[in-house]
């Protein structure tokens, strides 16, 4: 009997002979499968689009120009002297209506046509005035709606445009040049005996400042003088008491709130003019956007400037 022999199965040895015989795999084989041959195909139309797309790019853009330079204030700074002259008719209004004009006139091409509303319905006073500015939706700044209750203060800065420029100039670059010699001109005016507290304005003398404060806050009064008589010696046997005037009262009222006049005052030593407790800051480089905070802030209605009331020359 012959001894029991290891026999591989069938299945086995026919596997391994399979496996030995199956070709070798090559990469051109892939073509061979449609699947393939589609990812390959898309593939190359990416890998050339992609190439296309960068040789095509359009160039970056330049760089963003630098910005124009803030132009310079017109003109050399004004001398002690020009200022004194720039100032001397206005430099003995009551402080609150020397703070509206001041700041009024860096605002000088609405003067124009602020004067001729303002002349137009010179008939309206006080909340009447003040009603009509809101409903017929004027736009100029609040520091020109202030001045509307005085026609004859607007009429002087729209017929001499030269001297409104040249003043809301000097504000708004040498503001403190421009105080100072509001100052020397008003001692001037004391030191002679022209500047003196009456019915109309309460003089005062204030850590070597002078101040001319309504006697009462809600009446204003115009002064009317010749500047060349009051900032001088008198000629003797003047009468120097006679040489300031005084307009009738302008009544301010509740009404005229949002134009500032709920406490317009000055801080001498400080250069600084207040409206509604905060400093107005308006000067050459943000005079383009600045606005001020008023406590009482005056809003436009949407659309333009209505006419509801005519004035009495008109039918």
């Amino acid at each position: 009997m012959k001894s029991a022999q290891y026999r591989v199965p069938n299945d086995a040895v026919e596997n391994r002979a399979r496996f030995i015989t199956r070709p070798k795999f090559h990469c051109n084989s892939i073509c061979t499968i449609p699947f393939a041959k589609l990812f390959l195909l898309l593939s190359l139309m990416a890998l050339f689009a992609f190439r296309a797309t960068a040789q095509n790019a359009p160039p970056p853009p330049p760089p963003p120009a630098p910005a124009a330079p803030e132009p310079a204030p017109p003109g050399p700074l004004l001398t002690e002297k020009q200022l004194e002259n720039l100032v001397s008719r206005i430099a003995l209004y009551p402080d609150p209506l020397l703070a509206q004009i001041l700041t009024a006139s860096t605002y000088g091409n609405e003067i124009p046509e602020a004067a001729a509303w303002a002349d137009e319905h010179s008939n309206l006073k006080g909340e009447v005035l003040a009603n009509a500015i809101r409903e017929d939706n004027l736009q100029w700044d609040p520091s020109v709606l202030a001045l509307i209750p005085f026609p004859s203060v607007l009429d002087i800065m729209a017929k001499d445009p030269a001297w409104t420029e040249q003043l809301g100039n000097a504000v708004l670059v040498q503001r403190g040049d421009v105080m100072d010699a509001v100052q020397r001109l008003r001692k001037q005016a004391r030191k002679y005996g022209y500047l003196q507290t009456n019915p109309y304005c309460n003089v005062v003398e204030a850590d070597g400042y002078v101040e001319i404060l309504p006697v009462n806050p809600a009446y204003i009064y115009v002064p009317y003088y010749d500047p060349f008589v009051v900032f001088g010696p008198p000629a003797p046997g003047f009468f120097v008491g006679g040489a300031i005037r005084w307009g009738p009262a302008v009544i301010i009222t509740a009404g005229f709130f949002p134009f500032g006049w709920v406490h317009p005052y000055f801080l001498w030593r400080e250069h600084t003019i207040y409206f509604d407790r905060t400093p107005w800051s308006r000067v050459w480089v943000n005079r383009g956007y600045y606005v001020h905070p008023y406590a009482h802030q005056w809003v436009w209605r949407a659309g333009p400037r209505v006419e509801v009331h005519p004035g009495p020359h008109r039918r």
